[in-house]
C-alpha cells in the first residue's frame, strides 16, 4: 500500500511540476524560466545524485525572471525538460542571461559545464554564459541548472536560442556595446581636453566619474571578462567590487562639491567630506574582510543620497547649473531603481527597453557636459559685461580727460615759459629720484657678498643711472627738445668705469645730435653694449671699445664695437640685457639691429631719422 502512494505522489508530483517544452524549427527563441521548476537548496551540499535520488520536490516556476537578491546563503536549482518534435536533430543554444552570477553548473546527462565569475570558461565570446544544446529527432531530455552567487546578486532569466538567432542577436548586442562605450570614451578625451585648456577641477572630476561609470559598466554587462580582463584577475575584479562602485560615486561627489561650490555651506561640505573619508575606509574594510559583502555598497548609496539633497539644497538657492546636475540624478535614480526591481525580479525594464541603463548614463554624461557647458557660457558673458563696463569706463573717462585737457590747454598757452620751468623742475626731481635709488641699491651692494646678486644689482644700478644722466641734462640744458650725445654718452662710460674698475679705453666718434625720446633708448641700449664688453670681452682687463654716431643717407647710424675675445653666436643665450636691446631697437626704433663676432664684437643698430 505504501509503494502505491509513493507511485501515485510521484505521478502527481512530475504531473504539476514537470513542463516539457516541445521544440521545432519554426521558434527562434523561447523563455526557458518560465517552463521550468525551481528547489532552492538551503543547505549549500546537495549535488545531482542528492536531487534525484532524494526526490526533492521542485515547484513550478511562471515566471521569466527571477530575483533573489544577495543571496550566498543557499543555491538555486533549475529543473526543465526539452522535446525535440521533429525527424531531425536539433543545435539550440541555452543562454543564462546575467553575467555576474558566480557559480554556473549546467548538467546534461552525466556531462558538467562550468561557467560564472568564478569559473569562466576562457574560450567563450558571449557577454553572458551559454550551453549547447543538441536533441536528436524526437529525443525527449531533462537538464539541470545549479546556481548561486556569493559576491553579487542572483538573477535568474533563461532562453533557449536558435543558433544563427543567437548569434546575430549577440553581435547587435556587443555593437550597441561599444558604441556605448565608445561614446563614453569620447566624453572622457573632449572634456580631459578642456580640463588640460581650462583648468578648472570640475572637468578633471567629471572626467573621473564617467570613467569609474565606464569601469562599472564594463563589468557589469561582463565585457572586462571576455575582453579585456585575464581570467586570474577576475577574482580580484570580485574582491574589489566595492570599489568599483565607489569610484563613480567618488568622482561624482568631487565633481558635485567643485561645480556648485559647495564649499561655500560649511556644514554641508563637511559632512561630504566625512562621508567620503568613511566610504573609502568601508572600501578598505571589504577589500580584506568579506564576512560583510552584503553592507558593502551601504555608503556608496548614502553618499549618493547625500548628493542628491546637496543638488536640491543649491537648486533651492538658486544655483541655476544645479537644476541640469538635479535633472542627470534623476535619470541615474530612475536607472538604479530599476536595476533594483530587475535583481529583486519584480520589474525588467530590459524587455521593454533593453538599453535602458546604457540610455541613462549616456543621458546623463550629455545633461552634465550640457552644464558644464552652461558655466563656461555664463563666464564668458560675466566676462564680455566686464569688459563692456571697463570699456565703457574708459570712454568716459577719456571724455573726462579730454574736457580736462581743454580747460587746462587754455591756461598752459597763458603760461607758456613756466612750462619749461615746470620740465626743468620734473626732469630734476625725477634725477633727484633716481640718484636716491642708485644711493639705495649702492647701499645694498655693500651687504651683499654674494658676486651674483652684486651683479644683478649694480647692472640695474647702471640703467638706473643712464635715465638719470638723461634727465640731468634735460633740466640742465635751455632746450630739452635735443640731447648731445657726446657729452651723454661721456657721462655714462665714466659711470661704468667707476663700476667695474677696468683699464679700457673709449673712442668716440658722434656727429649727431639726438632727440630726447631717442636718447633714453640710446642709453639703454649704450650701457647694456658697454657693459657686456666690460663684463665679457677683455679677460685680461684690457682693451679698447669704439663707439659711433652718426647720419648716413637718412638713416641714423649706431655702432659699438670692441676688439675683445668676441663669442659663438650659436651657444649665444639671450639675457634679459640682449632681449631689452633687441625690444628697444625693433619696438621703439622700428629698426635693425646686426651682430658680428668674429673679431671682437661689433653691433651696428640703424633707424630712419625723423
Amino acid at each position: 500500500m505504501t509503494h502505491i502512494k509513493i507511485i501515485v505522489f510521484l505521478f502527481f508530483t512530475t504531473f504539476l511540476y514537470s513542463n516539457t517544452l516541445k521544440l521545432d524549427n519554426t521558434v527562434s527563441q523561447i523563455d526557458v524560466l518560465s517552463n521550468s521548476s525551481i528547489y532552492i537548496d538551503y543547505t549549500n551540499k546537495l549535488n545531482l545524485n542528492d536531487i534525484k535520488n532524494k526526490n526533492v520536490l521542485f515547484k513550478e516556476n511562471k515566471k521569466s525572471i527571477l530575483g533573489y537578491g544577495y543571496s550566498p546563503s543557499f543555491t538555486v536549482w533549475v529543473k526543465f525538460t526539452l522535446q525535440n518534435t521533429t525527424d531531425k536533430v536539433l543545435h539550440k543554444i541555452l543562454e543564462y542571461d546575467n553575467t555576474l552570477t558566480t557559480n554556473i553548473m549546467f548538467y546534461d546527462d552525466n556531462k558538467i559545464y562550468k561557467d560564472g565569475l568564478l569559473d569562466l570558461n576562457k574560450d567563450r565570446q558571449t557577454t553572458n554564459p551559454t550551453f549547447d544544446i543538441n536533441l536528436n529527432s524526437n529525443e525527449s531530455k531533462t537538464y539541470y541548472l545549479k546556481l548561486s552567487s556569493s559576491v553579487t546578486t542572483l538573477i535568474l532569466k533563461l532562453k533557449l536560442w536558435d543558433n544563427d538567432e543567437f548569434y546575430s542577436k549577440e553581435i547587435y548586442h556587443q555593437f550597441a556595446l561599444a558604441l556605448f562605450f565608445g561614446a563614453m570614451s569620447i566624453l572622457i578625451i573632449y572634456n580631459l581636453f578642456i580640463y588640460f585648456f581650462t583648468k578648472d577641477k570640475s572637468y578633471l572630476y567629471y572626467v573621473l566619474y564617467i570613467f569609474g561609470m565606464t569601469i562599472h559598466h564594463l563589468v557589469y554587462v561582463g565585457i572586462a571578462f571576455i575582453y579585456i580582463l585575464e581570467p586570474i584577475w577576475i577574482i580580484y575584479v570580485v574582491k574589489s567590487a566595492s570599489l568599483i562602485v565607489a569610484l563613480p560615486i567618488f568622482g561624482l561627489a568631487m565633481f558635485t562639491k567643485y561645480f556648485l561650490n559647495i564649499e561655500q555651506y560649511s556644514k554641508l561640505n563637511m559632512i561630504l567630506n566625512w562621508l567620503l573619508v568613511l566610504m573609502f575606509i568601508s572600501i578598505v574594510i571589504f577589500f580584506l574582510n568579506d564576512s560583510f559583502d552584503a553592507y558593502r555598497n551601504v555608503m556608496s548609496i548614502v553618499t549618493s543620497v547625500y548628493l542628491i539633497y546637496i543638488t536640491l539644497y543649491s537648486a533651492i538657492k538658486k544655483n541655476q547649473q544645479a537644476y541640469f546636475i538635479l535633472l542627470g540624478r534623476f535619470i541615474i535614480f530612475l536607472a538604479f531603481i530599476f536595476m533594483f526591481l530587475s535583481s529583486q525580479g519584480i520589474f525588467s525594464i530590459y524587455d521593454y527597453i533593453k538599453y535602458f541603463i546604457e540610455i541613462s548614463f549616456i543621458t546623463e554624461a550629455i545633461i552634465f557636459s550640457i552644464a558644464l557647458s552652461d558655466k563656461i557660457n555664463k563666464l564668458q558673458i560675466e566676462r564680455n559685461n566686464a569688459n563692456a563696463n571697463l570699456l565703457e569706463q574708459q570712454n568716459s573717462e577719456k571724455e573726462r580727460l579730454k574736457m580736462k585737457v581743454d580747460e587746462k590747454t587754455s591756461d598752459l598757452k597763458i603760461a607758456l615759459e613756466e612750462k619749461g620751468l615746470l620740465l626743468k623742475e620734473l626732469n630734476h626731481r625725477v634725477k633727484n629720484n633716481m640718484q636716491t635709488i642708485v644711493s639705495l641699491i649702492r647701499l645694498q651692494c655693500d651687504e651683499i657678498e654674494d658676486k651674483k646678486y652684486i651683479d644683478i644689482l649694480k647692472t640695474i644700478q647702471n640703467r638706473i643711472n643712464a635715465m638719470s644722466h638723461l634727465h640731468e641734462m634735460l633740466y640742465q640744458n635751455d632746450h630739452i627738445s635735443h640731447i648731445n650725445a657726446n657729452d651723454y654718452f661721456f657721462m655714462l662710460i665714466d659711470e661704468l668705469q667707476d663700476s667695474f674698475s677696468r683699464d679700457i679705453k673709449v673712442k668716440f666718434d658722434i656727429s649727431v645730435v639726438l632727440k630726447s625720446e631717442e636718447a633714453v633708448y640710446c642709453g639703454l641700449i649704450f650701457n647694456e653694449l658697454v657693459t657686456n664688453s666690460f663684463k665679457y670681452a677683455f679677460p685680461n682687463k684690457k682693451g679698447c671699445i669704439t663707439i659711433k654716431l652718426y647720419n648716413q643717407d637718412n638713416k641714423i647710424k649706431f655702432v659699438v664695437s670692441d676688439n675683445g675675445i668676441g663669442y659663438d653666436q650659436s651657444n649665444k643665450k639671450d639675457s634679459l640685457g640682449l632681449i631689452l636691446i633687441d625690444t628697444l631697437v625693433k619696438q621703439q626704433f622700428k629698426g635693425d639691429i646686426v651682430t658680428h663676432s668674429n673679431d671682437g664684437v661689433k653691433v651696428e643698430i640703424s633707424w630712419d631719422a625723423k
